[in-house]
């Protein structure tokens, strides 16, 4: 009997966790532009922030791919270590929506959405009908998992060695409880998948094997060992506020559920409450030899639990992230954070949404990089100074292997499964990373030029200088709106990015007309003349580059 328990409840248990897979990533891949895009316009509202983890959570149905986009975007810079914060509290209460989900018992619906969905997942000739077979199959195998793992346990609960070793698990007194808690708590971390043990906390307490306050105890444990997703998701990771983020969110967690153990009879009685007065549900109900209003109580406690844990930490937040600071290391980054090179964890390339998202931060601080190098290259070039200009090597190189590093990435994501619509997106950050590259090389002839200025000391005219500075100028502007709109693009990015494009364009013409005047007159030598020329077409050209770079930013959005 305990092999076919075993099999049975496992097998169920591994259905249930392909299904959820199934319809986060269907989810994921329908609506993957907007949610990043959703996430990107995070303000430092802490409220909205949370609200905003809520509702991405509840879209997607999963805290870990919320969590795994989050810790991408602080690696990359694009968000605060606040804005992750209340991200992630929110995220906490939208996956809670998983929970209720599964409490609506839909068994009777799980075969024929398999049957609709499979063949749509499989045969469907447009991509966003797959997605739609995938979400749909996904949630006929949640629930027929969760049939399976019934009807695995229904045995159980008249054999008297188990029901004794399932009377170990009584929050009635302390020991049942920490118990209950840390039991939960190794379950999640092994599973990895929050949904998938508060499903089978549902089961076990709908067949009645374990007590509702024992259910209720391992979920408290639960909420604690999903935080292992996110510590997973900053290894490896060079900046030192996704370690910060993933430390808040182990440190809510666990101070939260420590609140709530300290007040576990207030707190059942407050479940009880929410769940017989306004569900009219009695926990007493049985229907043959089962309990089915036991997985609405164990849902509505997750749900109370993770709404009081953000109502409380959102109350105090700014001494949560004063003590996250104080616990977390305070330098994760080795040298220059300047020359920190893009690094992507297995589980972020396993989802492309979460991969791209930190792509898109990537190239922004590649962007970063650009900009210094030219500034380093122009400013040295101006001030004479031979020790500066030589760092375009050690920049050279950097832009290089952040150019292949990003696009191993994205060749990477290309060959899993994405929309069109991510295709797209794909596609304009290989023109983005090209193109950024190709300012990386204009900058390393410039800096190569102003070498040989400096070291053969060739002569130049003042005016040359001056029309040098009006040029690096009006190149710097251009680069900082990129910068600018790769982060978030103004409403007239386009509009500006033409207007620096012609003026550039015309700007370089009117130097070369005013340089061949000066050579008539013998005022510049040629040399001197030839470099100044080269330098100045190099930096038109890095403005041909940012004008392209505009160009696709304004497809990708």
């Amino acid at each position: 009997m305990y092999l076919s328990v075993i099999v049975n409840t496992l097998g169920g248990l591994a259905i249930f966790v392909l299904g959820m897979k199934f319809m986060t990533e269907g989810l994921q891949m329908s609506a993957g532009n907007r949610i990043r895009n959703i996430l990107r316009a995070v303000s430092s509202n802490r409220i909205l922030g949370c609200l905003t983890g809520t509702v991405v959570t509840a879209i997607i149905q999963s805290s870990s791919a919320t969590t795994v986009m989050v810790i991408g975007f602080v690696t990359a810079g694009l968000m605060t270590l606040e804005q992750a914060v209340g991200v992630i509290i929110g995220a906490n209460i939208g996956t809670t929506m998983t929970a209720q989900l599964i409490a609506f018992k839909f068994e009777a619906l799980a075969l024929p959405a398999i049957a609709i969905g499979v063949p749509m997942k499989f045969f469907a000739t447009r991509k966003k009908y797959r997605y739609a077979g995938e979400i749909i199959a996904g949630f006929g195998l949640l629930f027929f998992g969760l049939s399976l793992m019934g009807d695995g346990l229904k045995p159980l609960r008249t054999d008297p060695a188990v029901v004794e070793f399932f009377t170990k698990f009584d929050p009635a007194h302390t020991g049942g409880l920490i118990l209950c808690v840390l039991t939960g708590a190794v379950v999640t971390m092994i599973v990895q998948s929050s949904s998938a043990t508060v499903g089978l906390t549902m089961t076990l307490a709908t067949q009645g094997l374990i007590s509702l306050p024992a259910a209720i105890a391992l979920v408290l444990g639960e909420n604690i060992g999903t935080t292992i997703t996110a510590q997973l998701a900053t290894i490896g990771s060079g900046n030192v506020n996704s370690y910060r983020a993933a430390n808040a969110h182990t440190l809510f967690n666990v101070l939260g559920v420590i609140l709530v153990t300290a007040i576990f009879p207030w707190f059942l009685q407050a479940v009880d409450w929410v769940t017989i007065t306004l569900m009219h549900a009695p926990a007493n109900t049985m229907v043959d030899g089962a309990y089915p209003h036991a997985g609405r109580f164990v849902a509505n406690a997750h749900t109370l639990f993770n709404v009081l844990n953000a109502v409380i930490f959102l109350t105090f937040f700014p001494i949560l992230i004063k003590v996250t600071l104080a616990l977390s290391p305070k330098d994760k980054e080795a040298g220059d954070p300047l020359f920190r090179m893009p690094q992507f964890d297995q589980r972020t390339l396993d989802n492309p949404v979460a991969a791209m998202a930190q792509v898109r931060g990537e190239i922004s601080h590649m962007a970063e990089v650009v900009r210094a190098a030219y500034c380093n290259a122009i400013e040295s070039i101006m001030q004479h100074d031979h020790k500066n200009i030589r760092k375009w090597q050690r920049f050279e190189r950097h832009i290089d292997e952040m150019h292949k590093t990003l696009m191993l990435v994205l060749t990477q994501i290309m060959q899993s499964e994405i929309n069109e619509e991510a295709s797209q997106e794909i596609s304009e950050q290989i023109r983005i990373i090209n193109n950024l590259e190709r300012i990386g090389d204009a900058v390393e002839i410039i800096a190569m030029l102003g070498e040989d200025i400096m070291d053969k000391d060739i002569p130049m005219s003042p005016q040359s200088w001056e029309d040098l500075q009006t040029m690096r100028e009006k190149v710097g502007q251009f680069l900082d709106l990129i910068r600018q709109g790769l982060r978030t693009p103004p409403a007239n990015f386009l509009e500006e990015a033409e207007i620096l494009e012609a003026s550039i364009d015309a700007l370089r013409e009117n130097i070369r007309c005013a340089y061949i005047e000066r050579l008539k007159n013998a005022q510049c030598s040629v040399e001197g003349g030839t470099i100044f020329m080269n330098m100045i077409t190099r930096m038109e050209k890095i403005g041909d580059c940012c004008f392209t770079i505009a160009r696709a930013v304004t497809r990708q959005v």
